[in-house]
């Protein structure tokens, strides 16, 4: 998976409307979130976060459960999420990205 794929694809992400047609669900959003964090930072580096943030321990435990993944592994299930993601919505919008995404080398 080229480094640029992966590039687009995060910004893809980013940049997906709130009220667009493409809804990640939370399941969605914890794996692209530990999936980015892993592809750029790699294993966990930083402590738990504390008991009452239940966000932050959810996105960390997402993240220490890649933990001995690749970068490249964690880049290639990043785009193969997304690209599952957005085939499965027939919208001009969500094809345009959907383009976008497989043009880039």
């Amino acid at each position: 998976m080229s480094e640029a794929k992966f590039t687009k694809a995060a910004e893809i992400i980013q940049n997906l409307p709130k009220d667009g047609p493409v809804k990640p669900t939370q399941e969605d959003q914890l794996f692209f979130y530990s999936h980015f964090k892993q592809a750029t930072v790699g294993d966990v580096n930083t402590t738990r976060p504390g008991m009452l943030d239940f966000v932050g321990k959810a996105k960390w435990d997402a993240w220490k459960k890649l933990e001995g993944t690749s970068k490249e592994d964690a880049r290639a299930a990043y785009v193969s999420r997304l690209l599952e993601l957005l085939k499965g919505v027939d919208d001009a919008e969500t094809k345009k990205y959907l383009e976008e995404l497989e043009a880039t080398a």
